[in-house]
């Protein structure tokens, strides 16, 4: 196996002068770099990775930490965006274990202990007692869905209101007005957006908003079997039901189905997520799309931005969310 030195003795440059190449320095000529370069090809070297991170001060990593369960299809096509990114960018993968129920446990600590340049951060709560000591830290930080901001944090997320006053506004088009709404917890900012976005399309419309037709859940689709379960049981049942997740919606839709009623010839549901499954469920999903894999890559990207270079301000990124009209929405029953 080629070593360093080898490279060096065949290109007839300083040991020093290599490493200069392989570290990216500019004040190596062109011509030079080029001789360099081709010899680390011809003699198949392989750069440490750990020494290249004793000249950088860096381990080429980057770690991502999610508090959502990884059998929900979002966390699996946003860590597919953030793997593209990441394919030709020089850093690897860490996958971060969290214990934010356990009241003795550092987020910062952790990150250290792994010696990771910067994390991507998932389904963090506002109020969550381990993001002070984050924010103040020189840990390079990127959060999905989580309105946070620090020295060096930034966020990106989706259209969230807009793409739920999208999903009101198909409804009211196709005739309904007795719609339901399923949201995700408030304690979050994207849940917090999406009912925000509900509630203003239901004003702008002028339809009154029954505080029982408004279940509070979470995001998996037993979150949406219990609140669908409840809006079933009322006096009055919706004709129509927006969801924030589309693991909710498919919870809903199978309750109904159960319950003996069709959609959308009875009830029309409504997803948010376009994730790979709403076009193949039985019947196929009418959701809000956001493009999932470019959140992912988009993060890593600009992450990365703000590790190599500190004085890079965080950024907050906000990708456009539209509806796709598939076969579970429909004019309501006469």
């Amino acid at each position: 196996m080629a070593s360093i030195h080898d490279v060096a003795k065949e290109a007839g440059v300083s040991v020093a002068t290599v490493s200069k190449v392989i570290n990216n320095y500019p004040d190596v000529s062109d011509k030079t770099r080029k001789k360099v370069s081709q010899t680390i090809k011809d003699l198949k070297y392989h750069p440490n990775v750990a020494a290249r991170g004793l000249v950088k001060g860096r381990s080429w990593t980057v770690g991502v930490f999610v508090t959502t369960s990884f059998t929900n299809p979002f966390v699996s096509e946003l860590l597919e965006g953030i793997k593209t990114a990441l394919q030709n960018s020089g850093y690897d993968l860490v996958l971060l274990s969290t214990r934010f129920d356990d009241p003795g446990y550092s987020f910062v600590e952790h990150c250290l202990s792994r010696n990771v340049d910067g994390v991507v951060g998932f389904g963090v709560a506002r109020n969550d007692p381990h993001l002070e000591e984050l924010l103040d830290s020189d840990i390079a930080t990127m959060f999905v869905d989580a309105d946070i901001r620090g020295r060096r944090a930034g966020y990106i997320t989706t259209e969230n209101k807009a793409g739920i006053m999208q999903a009101v506004e198909h409804l009211v088009e196709l005739g309904h007005s007795r719609i339901s709404f399923i949201s995700g917890e408030l304690d979050k900012a994207v849940g917090v957006l999406r009912h925000e976005g509900f509630m203003e399309g239901m004003k702008k419309h002028k339809l009154p908003v029954n505080p029982d037709h408004v279940r509070i859940s979470d995001y998996s689709m037993e979150g949406g079997t219990r609140a669908m379960t409840d809006l079933l049981a009322l006096k009055e049942r919706p004709t129509a039901v927006v969801c924030t997740s589309d693991m909710m919606a498919f919870g809903a839709i199978n309750v109904i189905h159960r319950s003996g009623l069709s959609v959308p010839e009875d009830i029309s549901v409504i997803g948010f997520d376009n994730t790979y499954y709403s076009e193949i469920f039985s019947p196929a999903l009418t959701t809000v799309n956001q493009n999932i894999p470019s959140i992912g890559s988009h993060a890593i990207e600009t992450l990365i931005a703000m590790i190599e270079n500190s004085d890079f301000a965080p950024s907050v990124v906000t990708e456009p969310s539209n509806l796709v009209v598939r076969s579970t929405t429909a004019k309501p029953r006469k």
